[in-house]
């Protein structure tokens, strides 16, 4: 999931790398049953389809042994500096308790922990209001998760409560640009969307005309022109997602963390003639969608027009819309990396790799340009939450 930080190279080992045979031919069966499927029917089951899809295996995806590496994983100073957010919103909401985080896409912890180590140390009173619910689809890694933070002195505070609204914060980092998005190219001034197909010995594109009107109407809507032969990703999935998330809020805070740009950005032919698609295996980027099958990521950037308008829908007021440098800067992270460099136990080693792993989040080259999106239900109107600009309401994205 860590698009703009890899450049798009051709990776010597990804020979190496096969697909997983079984989801092959499951694809390639439903293929043969019902004619060409749209991408994002491929994507969603490269990803997610139990057992097999990327995102559905035992093996562990992001971190340094993994295909890419969030900033999570990169070092917990960006957990502690989310729990300063999550702190903020808490008094912003006047310190309800108790006060539930929603991790989705949790994985085996590499937020939660220094997350929830983050508010024991920051805000001791809110430690005691703290409930965590993580969001995993794979049995494996939300296992992993409560093993860790079990160990960590943690699982008192995972809520089992899954189902009802919450008071509190709720975050998706890097999770919105892995939802299976359609494929679309103009041909001769029209809207044509790009299929999987099977021919010969390997999955295809396949152009057709649009498997939905709601292609284009996302288009219009967003005042997107697309250029001749351009190619471009619409992620309907993302409407539904937002919604549902929404509806999980009943008074708090949506955050949202991931790479991409508004519309009129993102969809410009003079900086993405060829869409924003990429695969990821082995900390390595490239355009081959149809190889290593269930063991690379897919991901495309996000569209923050989308995004605002979904979340407007869902009955959300937009709190603020930032990067993620300025972000980490506000919630103090070169003060935490003076502590490692200073604080009790500190050693030049791990103050090197901190500072390291902090460069690469708010380098606006690397990580430090991904977009911090915040939506909000119930908030006081002008609250000052940390980490967001001011104003926060009805805040426009940057340039």
């Amino acid at each position: 999931m860590d698009g703009p930080s890899l450049r798009r190279i051709d990776a010597p080992d990804i020979d190496s790398v096969a697909s997983d045979e079984v989801l092959v031919g499951r694809i390639r069966a439903e293929i043969e049953r019902d004619g060409p499927i749209t991408f994002a029917r491929f994507m969603e089951l490269a990803l997610y389809e139990p057992g097999h899809g990327y995102y559905r295996s035992p093996d562990r995806r992001p971190g340094r042994e993994g295909d890419f590496l969030t900033a999570p994983e990169a070092h917990p100073i960006f957990g502690r500096c989310v729990a300063r957010f999550v702190a903020s919103v808490w008094s912003a909401l006047d310190r309800p308790s108790p006060f539930t985080i929603v991790e989705y896409a949790a994985g085996a912890g590499a937020l939660a922990e220094p997350l929830l180590a983050g508010v024991v140390t920051e805000s001791p009173d809110l430690s005691a209001a703290i409930r965590y619910r993580p969001v995993e689809i794979e049995r494996q890694r939300d296992a992993e998760l409560r093993e860790r933070l079990g160990a960590a002195g943690f699982l008192d505070a995972i809520a089992e409560d899954d189902a009802a609204p919450i008071v509190g914060v709720a975050i998706a980092n890097e999770l919105l640009d892995a939802l299976p998005t359609h494929r679309v190219r103009v041909r001769e001034g029209g809207l044509r969307e790009v299929f999987v197909g099977w021919a010969g010995d390997r999955f295809v594109d396949v152009e057709g005309p649009p498997s939905t009107p709601a292609l284009a109407q996302r288009l219009e809507r967003e005042g997107v022109r697309l250029g001749e032969d351009q190619e471009a990703e619409v992620c309907l999935q993302l409407d539904r997602w937002i919604a549902s998330a929404a509806a999980g809020v009943e008074r708090g805070v949506l955050v949202l963390i991931d790479y991409g740009d508004r519309a009129d950005r993102l969809y410009d032919p003079r900086h993405r003639p060829a869409g924003t698609l990429l695969a990821y295996v082995r900390h390595r980027a490239h355009g081959d969608l149809y190889r290593a099958i269930g063991r690379q990521d897919l991901t495309a950037h996000v569209d923050v027009t989308a995004v605002e308008t979904a979340a407007r829908s869902a009955g959300l007021e937009p709190l603020g819309v930032t990067t993620q440098g300025p972000f980490l800067a506000e919630l103090g992270a070169g003060d935490l990396l003076v502590e490692l460099q200073s604080g009790q136990g500190a050693s030049l080693s791990a103050y090197l790799e901190a500072r390291a792993a902090l460069v690469r989040m708010i380098d606006p080259a690397a990580m430090g340009s991904f977009k911090v999106m915040a939506f909000g239900r119930g908030v006081p109107p002008g609250a000052h939450i940390r980490g967001l600009p001011a104003p926060q309401l009805h805040q426009t994205s940057p340039d």
